[in-house]
């Protein structure tokens, strides 16, 4: 007996979690004024990189006095710029709890060659935080993409630190409240929260930060496009919109397009609620169903945008091949695309939650999820 289809489908099916669904008033329109052909270096190319620069700063709530530039190679270029810069002046406490920690792990030991501390947690749990040591440099992600925890806020942080912290935020920026004052390096891409295009990352500095930059040289030499300082001090030019090197104007056109769209929804305060009404869309159908739960497994340090999901029905026989083909199910009937988890993470699903999906699609996509759930079920036994 064939299994029956929900009647509603999701308006957009798309819940990758990197890159994004797009703003939803988002069309090609958006892009009419970008600066193409034109230099990054002329009046126009530079007054629409500051003006990234600055509605960054605005919708996030990012003190004046800090820093923020955009810098080649996605965030992941972000963050290795402020790891081979600042990191090995002091001591250093490395924390990773899912894949892109594991990977600050291995360039920090293995070829920055640091005697770096390490401490890890599995997938699904967080370092304690109080038990880090703030007086050594601290590397760690804000927000586990591929493992659905985030780190549930900065409390643990001490004010009177005397090591740098450098935090991954990629997909924690515009959907989480991040607190500066324990931040002094924060890296994020446009990809992911907001949904832009793919290839530049956002770098932000502290004080602190700056000051770590201009008084110390690491043992190390430096790639051109790392390279924050000329003679000792911060070339300001890169956190003014002289990037290091070209930028694509589309996507600046695109990335402003988006912030302003952030903007219209009330802001950082408007983009958090829109995460926390997907999330919480998911959290009841978790409820409901007893075959499935969260990946994360305090509901304290469960994330707001990559949400990950395992299968708990003792009936599956290969939770690897069973949580494939659920999602197979789905991307053939056009209802969710891109949602398998990480290939590094435990087998099962990843739902994007970020601000620019609409509740009303998740919601239509989750009695579709339950249906794939039972149709693979079915042929499972069939295939007994």
């Amino acid at each position: 007996m064939a299994i029956e289809a929900p009647a509603t489908r999701p308006a957009n099916p798309r819940f990758s979690s990197g890159p994004c669904a797009k703003p939803p008033t988002w069309t090609l329109d958006a892009l009419a004024d970008a600066a193409l052909g034109r230099s990054h270096r002329a009046a126009i190319g530079k007054d629409k990189l500051k003006a990234a620069i600055e509605t960054t700063r605005e919708v996030l709530g990012v003190p004046a006095d800090y820093k923020i530039g955009i810098v080649p190679a996605s965030d992941t270029g972000a963050y290795e710029m402020a790891m081979w810069s600042l990191l090995g002046e002091r001591p250093v406490e490395m924390l990773a709890w899912e894949s892109f920690g594991s990977g600050w792990v291995t360039d920090a030991v293995k070829q920055l060659k640091l005697h770096a501390v390490t401490k890890t947690a599995e997938y699904g749990e967080i370092v304690d935080f109080a038990q880090v040591d703030f007086d050594k440099d601290v590397c760690f992600t804000w927000n586990g993409t591929t493992s659905g925890v985030r780190v549930p806020n900065g409390d643990a942080i001490p004010a009177d630190r005397a090591g740098l912290t450098l935090c991954d935020a990629t997909s924690a920026a515009f959907a989480m409240d991040l607190p500066w004052d324990k931040l002094d390096v924060t890296t994020f891409s446009w990809q992911k929260v907001l949904g832009g295009e793919a290839a530049h990352g956002i770098l932000i500095l502290s004080p602190r930060a700056v000051a770590r930059l201009e008084s110390y040289t690491p043992a190390w030499p430096l790639p051109k496009i790392f390279r924050l300082t000329k003679g000792g001090k911060l070339i300001d030019g890169i956190f003014t919109g002289a990037t290091i090197n070209t930028p694509s104007m589309l996507c600046v056109e695109d990335y402003l397009f988006a912030l302003d769209w952030a903007k219209s929804v009330g802001g950082l305060k408007g983009l958090i609620a829109r995460a926390d009404a997907n999330t919480a869309a998911v959290t009841g159908f978790v409820e409901a169903n007893d075959w499935i739960d969260f990946l994360a497994v305090d509901p304290a340090t469960r994330s707001n945008t990559s949400v990950c999901l395992k299968f708990t029905d003792e009936r599956i026989l290969d939770g690897a091949s069973f949580a494939k083909a659920v999602a197979k199910r789905l991307e053939a009937e056009g209802i969710a695309l891109d949602i398998g988890a990480y290939r590094d993470a435990p087998a099962g699903l990843r739902i994007w939650c970020g601000g620019t999906v609409e509740t009303s699609d998740v919601e239509a996509m989750l009695p579709w999820l339950a249906w794939a759930f039972e149709a693979e079920i079915a042929a499972q036994k069939a295939a007994a």
